[in-house]
This record gives structure tokens, C-alpha cells and sequence, in this order.
């Protein structure tokens, strides 16, 4: 099968119902973890399907919803969505605008920074580098609102995609305009419709006078969705090299390489230190990286790290600190790893980690003639 053809698969609308439903409650409540809420909600999600059927037997005939409308999905209570509208998705492949005029909206360098705290912990935007960050900085442009101002309402068609830097906000739902969410001075809200091609499916107001940075639907796309998409198959090809991850199966690597964030050191730079605890591994893009390990005499280099290779992974095996320091020898691009999506994306590698700690044993031995703070060579 072709990689065109690959994209050219169609979700069943049964999976792509459910998993929009799921989106829309995760994008409303804004919980803590993405795992346990997902957890949480497939399990009632089950639970009410269960109890419907129960409660009104098997429906007359295969047209038949098995939910009552109380247990009806959100996507259809909420967003009143059309299919025809759900149906345009984005092909971030096909998007061929790169060399179109890109929206930039000129900045103070107060207002600037003041975008940049308000963004810094929204999820979307983790995975930009640099450079793309900078260009979601410019695109974005200031919106002033007062108290019972509506931001959004239901059932409209999505504009733009908003960042709170201040003021309180209340998200409702329903004909009724059920009361779910209040954002506080923080978060962000309006990518759904953008993402699904989809009406709005909330209404947002706002409870006082606040500010907001707002970015159009087509830089939202453009910017967010094909950076998504070019950072996977960036990240693909660059697991792909790499022999330890042969064990993964194609979609655990896709899901590593969601995982994956972008990080930058200049030459010269300290990635990581000996002693200190372990954060997460590397995977290198661009680059050459020094490691090396201190001794009384000073730092001696043990190896010389470049692109397609990786380091940092020992010290979360082993569950100890650094044993080595390392140094980017020259302008670094490496693609990090934390503790968390380790441990829950990397266990069908785990056997052959642990068994390249006695590889790296017997290099310094090679060199040092000890096995004295060698458990974290790369």
C-alpha cells in the first residue's frame, strides 16, 4: 500500500463519532490528565450503553439509536453538527500554501511578552520549535472583551482560536445552555471547531472584562495542524534509524513520535549534568553531542554522539542519577523524551536497555580500567 493511499484511508463514522465526543468533553473540562480522564469517560460511556439497553431491550430495528437522549453523545446533544461540515477534514499533506502571506501582527515587546506567558502551558502548542512558536507569537493579535461579552456562541461556524491572558469565562452547552466550565484567568478554547470543521459546540461569555489573543482559522491550520503533521513524519523517519526501536510496532512508534518535543542547544551547552536526577532521553537531530564523565583530573570524554543516535536513557532504566555530563559540541537539535512518556511508550524496549548497560560497562573498562559510576554512559 501506497504512503497516499495510507491517507487516503476514512475512519468509520461510528469511530469517528465516539472519538469526537470524547475531544469535546476533554476540550470543555480541560482536565489534568489526558489518560485518566480518558479512562473515566470510556468506562460511563460503556456503563450508560449497558444501562439503556437494559432499560429499553433491543431497539426495533438496526436504525434504531440504543441511546435515550439523555445518553445521547455530546456531538449530537451540543454541537449539532452536520455531516457535511464534519466531512471537509484538513489534509495537512495536500496543503500546499507555504509560500502564502502569513499573518503578522505587529507586537510591543510588553505585549510579547506577555503573550508568551499566557501560552506557555497551553497543550497545543508543546510541540512547536522555535521557529513555529515564533510565527504563532506573530499571527496572534490582541481582542479586548467586557463583562457578558459572547465570545462564541453554538452553532456558528469557527472563526478563531483563542488564548486567555486575563478575565473569567463561562462555556454552555445545550438549548437549555447548561452552565459546564468556567476558564479562570487561564486556557485556552475554540480549536475544536477549527480542528473538526465543525459548528462551535459550546458558547462562551465573558463573566468580566478580560483579554484575549486570538489567531484566525486558516493560521491556526496552517501553523498547528501541518507543523503536527510534518514534526510525526519528521520523527518517524528519525525512530525509524534507530535499531532499538525495531521492536516497536509501527503505531507504538507514531505514538512516540507524538511524544516527542523539540529542544535546542547552542554550542558549548550542557544538555545534562553527572549527579543530577533524570528528566527524560534524547534523540539526536542535528549535531554532534560530547559525553563525558568526571574524574579527579577532570571531565574526560567517552564518547561522541550525532544525529540518529541517543542518550540519557540508562539513568531511567537504572532509576539513578547521571553518571555522565553532556555537552552539545555544536548547535543541537534533539527531539526529548520526558520520564512519563518513557516509562508508558518505551516498556517493549526495556529487556534490550537494560542489556546494553553491560555494553557500556565494558567500554569503560576499555578506558578507565573501573567499573566506578558507569551506569549511565550516554
Amino acid at each position: 500500500m501506497s504512503s497516499q493511499q495510507k491517507h487516503q484511508i476514512k475512519a468509520p463514522d461510528g469511530l469517528r463519532d465516539v472519538l469526537l465526543e470524547f475531544s469535546i468533553a476533554y476540550l470543555l473540562e480541560q482536565p489534568g490528565d489526558v489518560i485518566d480522564y480518558a479512562v473515566e469517560f470510556f468506562s460511563k460511556l460503556q456503563e450508560n450503553r449497558k444501562t439503556t439497553m437494559i432499560t429499553a431491550g433491543e431497539p426495533s430495528s438496526p436504525d434504531e439509536s440504543i441511546m435515550s437522549h439523555e445518553e445521547e453523545p455530546l456531538v449530537n446533544r451540543y454541537a449539532s453538527r452536520r455531516k457535511s461540515v464534519f466531512a471537509e477534514t484538513y489534509d495537512p499533506e495536500a496543503d500546499d500554501d507555504d509560500d502564502g502571506a502569513r499573518a503578522i501582527f505587529p507586537k510591543t515587546d510588553e505585549q510579547r511578552a506577555r503573550l508568551c506567558d499566557s501560552v506557555k502551558n497551553i497543550l497545543l502548542f508543546r510541540s512547536l520549535d522555535k521557529e513555529q512558536m515564533n510565527e504563532v507569537l506573530d499571527a496572534m493579535f490582541e481582542k479586548k472583551v467586557k463583562a457578558k461579552d459572547y465570545i462564541i456562541k453554538q452553532g456558528d461556524d469557527g472563526d478563531n482560536f483563542y488564548v486567555i491572558e486575563s478575565g473569567i469565562y463561562k462555556a454552555y452547552v445545550g438549548e437549555d445552555q447548561k452552565h459546564i466550565h468556567t476558564y479562570d484567568n487561564s486556557g485556552s478554547f475554540g480549536e475544536l471547531a477549527l480542528l473538526y470543521n465543525m459548528p462551535r459546540a459550546a458558547t462562551i461569555q465573558a463573566e468580566t472584562d478580560g483579554q484575549l489573543w486570538a489567531m484566525d482559522r486558516q493560521t491556526f491550520r496552517r501553523i498547528l495542524l501541518k507543523s503536527a503533521f510534518r514534526k510525526r513524519k519528521m520523527y518517524e523517519a528519525l525512530l525509524d534509524a534507530v535499531p532499538m526501536l525495531k521492536t516497536l510496532q509501527s503505531y507504538e512508534r507514531m505514538n512516540l513520535a507524538d511524544a516527542l518535543i523539540p529542544k535546542t542547544f547552542a554550542k558549548g551547552e550542557r544538555i545534562i549534568k553527572q549527579g543530577d536526577a533524570a528528566d527524560g532521553m534524547y534523540f539526536i537531530e542535528e549535531g554532534k553531542v560530547s559525553i563525558r564523565i568526571q574524574q579527579d583530573a577532570g571531565e574526560v570524554e567517552i564518547s561522541n554522539l550525532e544525529k540518529g543516535q541517543y542518550f540519557g536513557e540508562l539513568a531511567l532504566v537504572t532509576h539513578r542519577p547521571r553518571a555522565a555530563s553532556a555537552y552539545a559540541v555544536d548547535n543541537v537539535k534533539v527531539a526529548f523524551l520526558d520520564v512519563d512518556a518513557f516509562e508508558r511508550l518505551l516498556g517493549p524496549c526495556m529487556d534490550l536497555m537494560k542489556r546494553n548497560i553491560g555494553d557500556y560497562e565494558s567500554q569503560l573498562v576499555k578506558i578507565f580500567g573501573s567499573k566506578n559510576n558507569i551506569t549511565d554512559v550516554r
